[in-house]
Order: C-alpha cells, then structure tokens, then sequence
C-alpha cells in the first residue's frame, strides 16, 4: 500500500522468509525459542472448558480493541495545509495501537495458558518471536509518517481541488492496514484458541 501511494518500485526480497527472519535472532534468542518448544507445560484439568472460557473472552478482548482503534481513524483533520498536524496525529494513531495491542496479546498468550499444554507451549513461543521481532516491527513502522509525507506532497501538488480528502482518506486506509498487520500475531493465537475449542464456530 505504501509502494502504491508513493508510486515507489519495492523489489521482491531477494532472501526466502525463512533466512530473512534468521538474520533477527541470535544466539540467545534462539536458546529461548529452543527452551519454549521443548519446554514441559503444566497439564489442565478440563482442556475444553478451559478452551471455551478463554476462547469466548479473548473474542470479545480483541474485537474491543479492533474496533476501539479503528475508530481513532474517524479523527482525521482534512483542513490543515502542513503535514505536521498529520504527522503528530499518525504517531498518536501509533501509540494507541501500541498500548492497545501489546496488553491485548499478552491477554490472549495467558489464555493459551491456561487453557492446554499445547497452547500454553504456543504462548511460550509467541513470547520469545514478540521480544525478537517486536523491536524489529517498531523500528519499520516508525518510517510509515515518512511514507506518508512524501505521500502528502505529491497528493497535494496533483489534486488541488480535492487532495485534503484524499490525502486524509489515504491515511485512514494505511491505519487500517498497519492495524491488520499489528493484530496478525493476536488473530493467530486466537485463530489457534478457538481450534482447540469444538464448541466455537
């Protein structure tokens, strides 16, 4: 999406998925990962009823959060002609997202927790991949205000009639997907939650 509103060329990696991801741990990191995947996890008494309970909370926990950071997308200002209002209300965008997400995804690794001994090695693993590619994701998401002032500029001197809403409709649509992209994680433990629980659709 970035690529598309810069009108930017991004090659394809020229490494597979894989290696790419390899050159982010290192020793220790991959010590810790080792330790979750092999680590024993305590056995829980009733393994469906703890996958239901946890599974229809966390449901409700992520779909709050959803829905609360989407709207902060309904916010946008289309009257300012200078980026830096845009840029401060993105990086606020950001911060929500943040201190949103991260609680809510330990929230649903401790429901995997508690609710089987293969979920609880699941969340285990999740922690070690948050800590190592966290930092990581932070520092690639930081660039997106950048993308989205070059954005600006060219919007702003090839529409002058219109380009405050679509610059503004723009930057709610690149929210929108780096929220998708930070609630990937959390959609992926829940997806895993609600597997282990017969009773959820």
């Amino acid at each position: 999406m970035l690529a598309a509103l810069g009108d930017a060329d991004i090659p394809a990696p020229k490494d597979s998925f894989s290696d790419g991801l390899c050159r982010w741990f290192d020793w220790t990191d991959a010590i810790s990962l080792s330790s979750a995947l092999d680590g024993p996890q305590a056995a829980v008494a009733d393994p469906r009823a703890a996958a239901n309970a946890a599974a229809a909370a966390a449901e409700r926990d992520c779909r709050r959060v959803r829905e609360a950071i989407a709207k902060l997308g309904a916010s946008a200002d289309p009257t300012s002609d200078d980026f830096a209002p845009h840029r401060q209300r993105y990086l606020g965008w950001q911060q929500a997202m943040e201190a949103g997400i991260a609680p809510l995804r330990r929230r649903v690794r401790a429901s995997l927790s508690s609710a089987s001994p293969a979920l609880a090695r699941l969340a285990a693993v999740d922690a070690v991949m948050d800590k190592v590619i966290g930092a990581r994701e932070r520092t690639l998401l930081a660039t997106v205000p950048a993308w989205l002032e070059q954005h600006f500029a060219r919007v702003q001197g090839s529409q002058p009639d219109a380009w405050r809403d679509t610059f503004c409709q723009d930057m709610r649509e690149v929210l929108l997907a780096e929220l998708d992209l930070r609630m990937q994680p959390v959609d992926g433990l829940l997806e895993a939650l609600r597997g282990s629980s017969p009773d959820q659709p």
